[in-house]
C-alpha cells in the first residue's frame, strides 16, 4: 500500500444539476434521478490539503474547471450550458467531499496519467 502525496475530492451532483440534465431531453426517455447519477460520482486527485479552509481556497481557484468538466460530461454543446458559469452555480449544482489522505492499494500497476487539457496556474 502506498500513500500518495495527494488529497482527493469526490464531486456529486445536486438536484438542480439533475434538473438541468433532464431539461436537455425534455419529454424524452433519458430522464435521470439524483440517486442514479451519484452512483458514479467523479473523483479528482488534488494537491495535499491541510484543512477545510484550504479546500475552500482550492475550490475558489478551480471551480470553473471542475464545473466545466462536470457539464461537459453530460453535454458537449456549450450552447446548452447554463448562461453563467459562476461560483454560485458551482455551489448550487455540486457537492464536494474531501478525503485528506489517498492510498494506492494496487501493488502491481504503475500510476499513469493522460493530460486532457493544460491548466494555466
Amino acid at each position: 500500500m502506498k500513500m500518495l502525496n495527494r488529497s482527493a475530492i469526490s464531486v456529486q451532483l445536486k438536484q438542480p444539476f439533475v434538473d438541468w440534465v433532464n431539461s436537455l431531453d425534455e419529454g424524452g426517455d433519458e430522464q435521470v434521478n439524483l440517486d442514479e447519477v451519484n452512483l458514479e460520482a467523479t473523483t479528482y486527485l488534488i494537491p495535499e490539503l491541510e484543512d477545510e479552509d484550504a479546500l475552500k481556497d482550492f475550490i475558489d481557484e478551480r471551480y470553473f474547471a471542475l464545473l466545466e468538466n462536470e457539464l461537459l460530461s453530460w453535454e458537449d454543446n456549450e450552447n446548452c450550458w447554463p448562461a453563467e458559469i459562476s461560483r454560485t452555480l458551482f455551489d448550487e449544482f455540486l457537492e464536494v467531499k474531501l478525503s485528506f489522505m489517498v492510498f494506492d492499494l494496487d501493488e502491481q500497476a504503475v500510476l499513469l496519467a493522460t493530460v486532457l487539457d493544460e491548466v494555466e496556474d
